[in-house]
């Protein structure tokens, strides 16, 4: 990185995500596959060098959001296959095709759209269906007085021309959360995707090739639901393992520098809102980072960061470029010293617990002006 651009940056240890992978490859059924997820940039990290990564690692199959998120990968040289989540209009099917990108399927009305226009230029869209069972987000409805039309519908859908259904999956929405109504209510999701599979196969002479529904926070607590493929996200880039057991390393430190330092008196405000009053002669820094880097606002006044000889109070509201950190007693700290926001020093929890948020918001939120560095 170039040192006019030393302002504030995120580090990204690439030894770390090769680590983790493996980590969580190693428990694994015998023949599981392993979906890496990558969409927002791969949490903020970096979608095609982490892709880059994960394909050199032997990662089955990689995960988007969105068309221009699977594109980038294959522009980019990525040969493993891409499963894009979320939706593409029917007038892309062409590319999808073209580009060797699989597409998930959430209803009936859209697989009879990519169906059709599949048929129209002669070729086979690959597709994974998407079934919704308890999310209540994207996917075929089976749930309760839903189930037979549903299944009806996937059995519809997997046997529509133009179209290779190669998978079928499902989300859950609490596999990451402790208590006994959240694990019931997980299995529940479990099974009645089983029980829809079954179904399916069983009135349509169809077998899905690839099942798969463990997400970062199944891979963890329920080990039984990985069955042919598992999509671990946050649990990849070092976060999620609150047992431990996985060994998980974080993959991103985000950095900052003291910009300016002054000293104040007793009784002045610090910041917009004047939400912040020193009550004693203070030694303050200016960092250069604010909410426009990455930096939830919600945390102002909540947390504090790590520098070299301590931890930095944060004082006052911050704000879109910069905000302000309390040195005082911090002997060691001077213009120009680094700060870490959260990292190997400052757990990313700090901050995002400060911010009443989850990490996966503070990784994505990280902006495109600040600059990456793979260590």
């Amino acid at each position: 990185m170039d040192d006019l651009q030393k302002r504030s940056w995120a580090e990204i240890f690439t030894d770390n995500i090769r680590h983790n992978y493996k980590a969580i490859r190693a428990q694994l059924p015998e023949g599981c596959r392993f979906l890496g997820i990558v969409k927002a940039d791969a949490y903020g990290h970096g979608a095609l060098r982490v892709s880059q990564i994960l394909e050199e690692e032997g990662a089955d199959y990689l995960a988007v959001s969105c068309l221009d998120e699977a594109l980038e990968l294959r522009q980019g040289g990525i040969k493993t296959p891409i499963l894009i989540l979320g939706h593409t209009p029917r007038e892309y099917v062409r590319v999808l095709i073209e580009n060797d990108i699989t597409q998930t399927v959430t209803c009936l009305a859209k697989a009879l759209e990519f169906s059709e226009e599949a048929v129209r230029i002669g070729k086979t869209l690959r597709t994974h269906i998407k079934v919704d069972t308890g999310m209540s987000r994207l996917g075929f409805l089976c749930a309760g007085e839903y189930f037979d039309e549903g299944v009806a519908n996937i059995v519809k859908a997997v046997s529509l021309p133009g179209l290779e259904t190669e998978g079928i999956f499902t989300h859950f929405s609490v596999s990451d959360e402790d208590g006994n109504e959240n694990r019931a209510y997980t299995l529940s999701q479990f099974d009645l995707f089983t029980t829809v599979i079954s179904a399916v196969e069983n009135a349509g002479s169809f077998r899905f090739n690839i099942r798969h529904c463990a997400n970062s926070g199944a891979v963890v607590n329920y080990p039984e639901t990985a069955l042919d493929m598992v999509r671990p996200g946050l649990l990849l880039y070092g976060y999620g393992d609150t047992s431990g057991r996985f060994g998980l390393k974080p993959c991103m430190r985000l950095v900052t520098t003291v910009s300016t330092i002054k000293y104040y008196g007793s009784g002045t405000d610090v910041s917009y809102g004047r939400h912040y009053t020193t009550d004693k002669l203070t030694r303050m820094g200016v960092l250069a980072i604010g909410y426009a880097d990455g930096l939830p606002r919600a945390s102002s006044g909540k947390c504090s960061y790590a520098v070299k000889d301590g931890f930095a109070p944060q004082c006052g509201s911050i704000c879109m470029d910069m905000c302000m950190a309390d040195l005082t007693g911090l002997k060691e700290v001077d213009v120009g010293s680094e700060v870490e926001i959260f990292g190997e020093k400052n757990s990313i929890y700090n901050i995002s617990d400060a911010a009443g948020t989850i990490p996966y918001e503070l990784l994505c939120a990280v902006s495109k002006r600040v600059p990456r560095v793979y260590r």
